[in-house]
């Protein structure tokens, strides 16, 4: 069975510090995979938040460069964001995805086939 589990959620002061994980399981993490984090709050659609393609290069969203680090252990087929100032905004529900390919590496939440339940960031002002 092919699954992703995100870990490292929880609750934080504004200003803070989290890092969260994605554990691949099966066969998902290859050379060949995008892997990317997303965020979705209350209300609103899910948006992308960072990237890592095959050859590790690292795409950010606007709201979040600067301040937010991906990064990928494929030994250990880890994904991680490290999540630095973190603001009032910040605050969601982080997915981890997967896609298969070699073409293409994205923020868009479409591009995405592989899923995992997600992990809750509270952040508190």
């Amino acid at each position: 069975q092919v699954q992703l589990v995100e870990s490292g959620g929880g609750s934080v002061q504004a200003g803070g510090s989290l890092r969260l994980s994605c554990a691949a399981s099966g066969y998902t993490y290859s050379r060949y995979h995008c892997m990317g984090w997303f965020r979705q709050a209350p209300g609103k659609e899910r948006v992308g938040v960072a990237v890592i393609a095959p050859d590790g290069t690292t795409t950010y969203a606007d709201s979040v460069k600067g301040r937010f680090t991906i990064s990928q252990d494929k030994a250990k087929n880890t994904l991680y964001l490290q999540m630095n100032s973190l603001k009032s905004e910040d605050a969601a529900m982080y997915y981890c995805a997967a896609r298969i390919s070699i073409s293409w590496c994205g923020l868009t939440a479409a591009g995405f086939g592989y899923w995992g339940q997600g992990t809750q960031v509270t952040v508190s002002s």
